[in-house]
């Protein structure tokens, strides 16, 4: 199985997916510079066993933009009208970076409509930052592109930064393809609603089976972090992809299907 389904879930904004296969949802959400397409590599492989889908957060890839500021908690109500869309009474969410907030964000929400966890490359908040430290990392992150720079212009530079240096080959060139796609206007917004989350999420009282996945490359979320955040969760698995920086799905994509699929089938009749 390696062909998926493109189907828009209507509302405002309409938001874009691919999906394949029959059975529990697997909704994989991507990170701050991605789009469905960065789970590709995934959908074949778990739509053998789920009904696997990748979206497109409002304001990427094919889903509409958005008018005025991003309420971070507006991808948590995304969320829903996907589920709601395919009829999925709970879901397993497998969320990369900033799709991982996303997950921790619904589950902090919507903790019944949650199957299982499965966080990747990520972190709970934005750790360590001063009021003036977030204004600071907006500022270095807009800058270009208030300046009158594209998303294609910093792609290759922002690149650089995030794949590891075992990747699998294509890795580089697939993160610069998904980041010069983004909407600019849209991510902008993105950039200010993410790094100002200030929701305090108590990891502590999760209580769904929780995977926490990260590359041994990984400079922007370490295993450091990675190992702190799963000793906050009960019961929570940890697994270190070997040769992987931030986008360890894209980067080591048959040893983190094999731990994340192995993962998923223990707790597959969780979700309705």
């Amino acid at each position: 199985m390696a062909m998926w389904n493109t189907e828009n879930v209507a509302g405002a904004p309409r938001i874009a997916t691919d999906h394949v296969g029959s059975g529990p949802l697997v909704l994989f959400m991507h990170g701050i510079g991605g789009n469905r397409t960065n789970w590709h590599d995934q959908l074949g492989v778990f739509g053998e066993k789920f009904q696997a889908a990748s979206w497109d957060a409002r304001g990427y890839g094919g889903s509409d933009d958005y008018e005025g500021p991003l309420v971070f908690a507006d991808f948590s109500r995304d969320v829903i009208r996907v589920l709601d869309h395919f009829k999925s009474a709970r879901a397993h969410l497998v969320g990369l970076s900033m799709g991982g907030l996303i997950a921790f964000d619904f589950h902090a929400t919507y903790p019944e409509r949650v199957a299982s966890l499965t966080i990747c490359d990520s972190m709970p908040e934005m750790t360590g930052l001063s009021e003036a430290g977030r204004r600071e990392f907006i500022r270095i992150r807009q800058e270009p592109l208030l300046n009158g720079k594209e998303p294609r212009d910093i792609a290759p530079i922002v690149a650089k930064t995030l794949v590891g240096k075992s990747a699998k080959p294509g890795s580089f060139e697939r993160l610069v393809a998904s980041m010069s796609a983004l909407h600019k206007d849209s991510y902008l917004k993105t950039i200010v609603a993410t790094t100002n989350y200030a929701r305090s999420l108590e990891l502590e009282k999760i209580r769904v089976p929780t995977h926490i996945v990260v590359g041994d490359e990984d400079t922007l979320t370490p295993p450091a972090l990675s190992r702190a955040m799963a000793s906050r969760i009960p019961g929570a698995r940890l697994t270190v992809i070997a040769g992987a920086g931030h986008l360890s799905n894209i980067e080591q994509p048959e040893a983190f299907n094999a731990a994340t699929l192995a993962f998923l089938l223990e707790h597959r009749d969780r979700a309705a």
